[in-house]
């Protein structure tokens, strides 16, 4: 007799094709310009390919929903840096904010490559605006 609290294993009928050379070019161009332009670049070219390709639509709506995330946590960071800086307490995130620029942009070329390799994967700790 089966456990009926156990699900049997599940495998996709129709697994997706492996993400061709230009999708895999474009996936990790969406990460690319994320490092130049912010929320921009994903955007506009999340925008132009994103019904082409469900590599491409992923990884764009990851690199966006990244380059908004990180954008938010920054400016607040530094307006708030910028006013508790008249009570020295403020010179102290400035630090913070550097490193966090690093942690991003090590999040970003991770995901570059793993965009380069066909591979899906997604940022973590990262808000969910577009779905």
């Amino acid at each position: 007799m089966s456990d009926p609290f156990q699900s049997p294993a599940v495998t996709p009928a129709n697994p997706p094709p492996p993400p061709s050379q230009d999708e895999r070019t474009m996936a990790m161009l969406c990460h690319l310009l994320g490092l130049l332009t912010g929320f921009v670049g994903p955007l506009i070219l999340w925008l132009v390919k994103k019904d082409e390709s469900h590599f491409v639509n992923h990884h764009g709506k990851e690199a966006l929903n990244f380059q908004i995330t990180v954008t938010i946590v920054v400016w607040s960071l530094s307006i708030l840096a910028f006013i508790l800086s008249f009570v020295f307490i403020g010179i102290l995130l400035f630090p913070v904010i550097l490193v966090l620029v690093i942690l991003a942009l090590i999040a970003e070329i991770l995901s570059c490559v793993s965009a380069s390799r066909g591979e899906w994967s997604r940022y973590p700790g990262c808000i969910r605006l577009v779905a």
